[in-house]
């Protein structure tokens, strides 16, 4: 995943303001959405995460189009006339801004009535090369409450400098966002607010299972640390007390120094590392070299940024289950 353009140093903030462009707006309006011909809610979503939280949510009362087509980077999307027409047409828009400047261009310029701001719908945190420390998972358990609440109130947390968006890959954060998902296609469609309503529950109570899989299944293990090909998995890192050690930090397209060859091959070392992970839409080729080097094996931790024939499952909770599969095996669960 490229995510040099995520963190601009002077756009950090939208980088991170994770999507939708607010719920604040949302809230601005008090008139349902129009639906489109097919008589069903019209939610346009930027790429899978979003895209999950629609079609989970949403169910027969949505049709859902992605922006992102399966096997496409993300990072680098181009969209079409066609495509910027649909956003102006759509009922909902969901979206990461920062991400895909494409998009973000689109959406502010197509003026949509119902935008969902994920960044205000949980706590974003600034993660750098080296994240997921297990004082920082400590602290950050005690904000999930408050980081739920203060959600709801519209603040943005792109201000900071480095801001990390992947809050999808903490199951805990991804609910919070999808409670807010929930909450704005009930407003857009009062007619199925109930449908919508249940749905959320369901979605969040699955969520719940899986936070409880991870947390049990990554309680006891051999060790805490895991190298990966860049730091996407902060969030995941912070809430299971886990260590990520990056090969190339935020840009797995870099090439890294020397010295962090050196210092990741210590680390393997000392921490009884015994994987170097890599992710399905980016090249495997520094970590089969770094993994060569230390006699390491090597296996996918998926940052679930769309699903293709190379996913280890079919939707986002068994992908998800495979991660943990795969980080289980690698630190030596018991």
């Amino acid at each position: 995943m490229n995510v040099r353009r995520l963190i601009p140093a002077t756009a950090v903030t939208g980088a991170v303001a994770l999507g939708l462009v607010s719920l604040s707006a949302c809230a601005g309006t008090s008139d349902a959405a129009d639906k489109g011909s097919s008589g069903k809610l019209d939610v346009v979503a930027s790429f899978y995460p979003m895209q999950y939280l629609a079609e989970q949510i949403g169910g027969g009362h949505v049709a859902v189009n992605t922006l992102t087509k399966p096997g496409v980077e993300p990072h680098d999307l181009e969209l079409k006339p066609r495509q910027i027409g649909e956003l102006g047409e759509a009922d909902v828009v969901l979206y990461l801004k920062g991400i895909q400047p494409a998009v973000d261009d689109a959406i502010a310029q197509a003026g949509v009535r119902n935008t969902v701001d994920a960044a205000t719908l949980t706590k974003l945190e600034a993660h750098g090369d080296e994240v997921g420390h297990a004082h920082e998972g400590e602290e950050h358990a005690g904000e999930e409450h408050g980081a739920e609440e203060a959600g709801h109130e519209g603040h943005d947390h792109s201000t900071e400098a480095g801001t990390d968006p992947h809050i999808w890959l903490d199951p805990v954060k991804y609910a919070e966002v999808a409670k807010g998902v929930g909450a704005a296609l009930e407003k857009a469609d009062p007619a199925h607010a109930a449908d919508y309503a249940k749905n959320t529950d369901a979605l969040v109570k699955k969520l719940g299972d899986l936070d409880t899989a991870f947390e049990t299944g990554l309680k006891n293990t051999t060790t805490k640390t895991f190298i990966t090909t860049h730091s996407a998995f902060g969030y995941l890192a912070e809430r299971y007390g886990l260590e990520q050690e990056g090969i190339t930090g935020i840009d797995p397209e870099s090439e890294p120094s020397p010295a962090r060859i050196k210092e990741l091959q210590d680390i393997a070392k000392k921490d009884k590392v015994s994987t170097v992970f890599f992710e399905t839409l980016a090249s495997d080729k520094t970590a089969k070299t770094l993994a060569g080097d230390t006699g390491l094996t090597t296996d996918v931790l998926d940052p679930l940024e769309g699903i293709t024939d190379k996913s280890k499952g079919d939707d986002y909770i068994e992908v998800m289950q495979s991660n943990l599969a795969a980080l289980k095996k690698a630190l030596g669960a018991k």
